[in-house]
């Protein structure tokens, strides 16, 4: 798999910190449920990884990823989790080559136009930016456009269901990612409902 295929079953990637290993499945059947099949399970908590084993062997029909991959070890161990894809806050050429050393498909961050020649010169051309808002937004999107017209950006951070229509109008933003769809009320209150309706209002945008 590509990562650029990733684009095909939505509009939105959630972020997903899980830091209870038995809040996994349901958290992802919840999201598959209203409509979100590609889900990036950060490696943020301690079960992060169990979380992720658990999310490929029971909710089959997810297309689960690990992200905030950092070191060799997390490409590895992400891997051997049952990871089908990975997502990076950064870029540099050690991570791109263990992640393909390893065969895991690497969605990588980026925020400069230095990391983003860095990036596609190693052959990635589907890129993560980050943290989206922080860095510049929409209008940094718009500038990128000119000098690196041949890559889609995935942007994430700072971004909301009101302002996710906003960054998917621009022509190089295929998918955003976002950590709004499962909120740590819901999520502590076990309304799995409640999360499979906003999936159900990303995967519609």
């Amino acid at each position: 798999m590509k990562t650029i295929e990733l684009i095909e079953y939505g509009p939105v990637i959630p972020v997903i910190v899980i830091n209870n290993v038995d809040e996994a499945v349901p958290i992802a059947e919840a999201l598959v449920q209203g409509g979100i099949k590609v889900l990036e399970v950060t490696l943020r908590s301690e079960c992060a990884l169990e979380a992720i084993e658990q999310i490929a062997t029971k909710v089959p029909s997810a297309i689960v990823g690990a992200g905030t991959l950092r070191t060799d070890a997390d490409a590895t161990n992400a891997k051997i989790a049952g990871s089908q894809f990975a997502v990076s806050p950064g870029y540099t050429h050690a991570m791109g080559a263990i992640c393909k050393h390893v065969d895991l498909p690497l969605l990588p961050g980026v925020s400069t136009g230095s990391e983003v020649m860095e990036a596609n010169n190693d052959g990635f051309d589907f890129l993560k930016l980050f943290p989206a808002v922080a860095v510049g937004g929409i209008n940094l999107l718009k500038g990128f456009n000119g000098p690196f017209s041949n890559i889609q950006f995935c942007p994430t951070g700072g971004i909301t269901i009101d302002s996710a229509p906003e960054f998917l109008k621009l022509p190089n933003v295929p998918v955003c990612g976002g950590t709004w769809l499962t909120p740590k009320h819901l999520v502590e209150g076990k309304k799995w409902d409640e999360i499979s309706k906003l999936a159900k209002a990303a995967s519609s945008l």
